[in-house]
């Protein structure tokens, strides 16, 4: 491979969030343990983008910074050549990341009383967005079958036509089930929605990050009816590994609707990113997608590692099809753990330092979400680790 994708860099002392995360349990850890929680990666970002702002820094003004021509041709570029989407540069919202985007969404398009749905298991910050804009939390659980999540459609009719139901927030590829969507599933999701006028706030922050054999769709691209009814949320932070530099790009294709919301935007002060954010979002569009293909190749072998040492060696464990993401969610309920004692279980017997299953709505009880984007060697070293501590019950 040209990049580098097996050293690792130890971020114990760089305030890395899922590194002080891991430290700050309080426990003793013996040397080399490597968290597998927070969606960022062990990988070293881009070498385009670390050395282009280096380039960027030796001749420019640390100033305040509006996006370039620059900076909207690489993401325009980018969603037609990826995507197939045409996106219109005048629709387009900075905002210092996609959670930021949801808050304001559900203020811009909600009101106090009515109702926001969700899919579950859910990404935390989606139903603490709804609670803390004081909105009603709807929840469609989706159903596990045969080790593959499917929508319960009959569930989420009935809820979008309570009319109360305003708006609905999609994953998309679906975080922490790692589900990609069919055209077929999205289809019907906006269907039901336009009947009930309902709008819809797709993330599609992973849309990059797609498995062999799996075909993602961006929502705005099923119909104009349907681009007219939804915002759809993406940022280079998981792609290229930047989510540091806060910086996503959404996409309001209505007028109307564009215009509410970069107006609550400035109101709050969310619109400005910074010079370098800008710069690390334009390069990575631009100059790095040799670097995304053989990141892809990497995770789709992480995958395969993982899914086969499981079933070889821990076959009372399952691990859903990752479709999507880095993220792997796999099903430990044949331990029969309360959720307080496969935590303790996993962290202080394991070393494992995931993101616990419960976090993600009561439909996530029991499983683990599994951060994969790091070097090969490392998981193998964890895989090893969880073989035995399970052997020792």
């Amino acid at each position: 491979m040209k990049y580098d994708f097996t050293t690792l860099v130890d971020r114990s002392e760089l305030s890395s969030s899922k590194w002080e995360s891991m430290k700050g349990k309080g426990r003793e850890l013996p040397k080399g343990i490597v968290p597998f929680s927070v969606a960022d990666m062990e990988f070293k970002t881009p070498s385009k983008i670390t050395e282009g702002l280096k380039d960027y820094l030796t001749d420019s003004i640390l100033g305040y910074a509006n996006p370039s021509k620059a900076y909207y041709d690489a993401i325009c570029n980018w969603m037609k050549k990826r995507h197939g989407y045409e996106v219109n540069r005048e629709r387009i919202a900075t905002t210092p990341g996609v959670v930021c985007a949801i808050h304001l969404a559900i203020e811009c398009f909600s009101k106090a009383d009515e109702n926001v749905l969700i899919m579950a298991p859910s990404y935390p910050p989606f139903f603490h967005a709804v609670e803390d804009c004081q909105r009603k939390l709807l929840v469609n659980n989706l159903v596990l079958k045969d080790g593959h999540y499917e929508i319960d459609f009959e569930d989420f009719e009935a809820k979008a036509k309570d009319p109360k139901t305003t708006m609905f927030i999609l994953c998309s590829p679906h975080n922490p089930t790692g589900r990609v969507w069919k055209k077929e599933e999205l289809e019907r999701i906006a269907q039901i929605c336009l009947e009930n006028h309902v709008f819809i706030v797709a993330d599609e922050i992973h849309h990059d990050l797609i498995m062999p054999g799996y075909h993602h769709i961006c929502f705005p691209t099923l119909s104009k009816e349907i681009e007219d009814n939804c915002m759809m949320c993406t940022s280079v932070s998981k792609t290229f590994n930047v989510a540091g530099m806060k910086v996503s790009n959404i996409i309001i294709p209505n007028e109307e609707r564009f215009k509410k919301f970069w107006a609550l935007a400035r109101k709050w002060h969310v619109t400005s990113l910074g010079i370098l954010s800008f710069e690390a979002c334009r390069i990575g569009y631009a100059e790095c997608e040799d670097w995304l293909e053989e990141l892809l190749e990497t995770l789709a072998e992480n995958k395969r590692f993982v899914t086969e040492y499981i079933k070889e060696n821990l076959p009372m464990l399952k691990t859903i099809e990752c479709e999507g993401t880095y993220l792997m969610w796999i099903d430990f309920r044949a331990l029969n753990m309360t959720d307080e004692q496969l935590e303790e279980f996993m962290e202080s017997k394991a070393y494992w330092y995931t993101n616990q299953g419960y976090t993600f709505l009561e439909s996530g009880s029991g499983f683990e979400r599994l951060n994969i984007a790091c070097p090969k060697w490392v998981l193998e070293e964890a895989m090893e680790r969880l073989n035995k501590a399970i052997k020792s019950l």
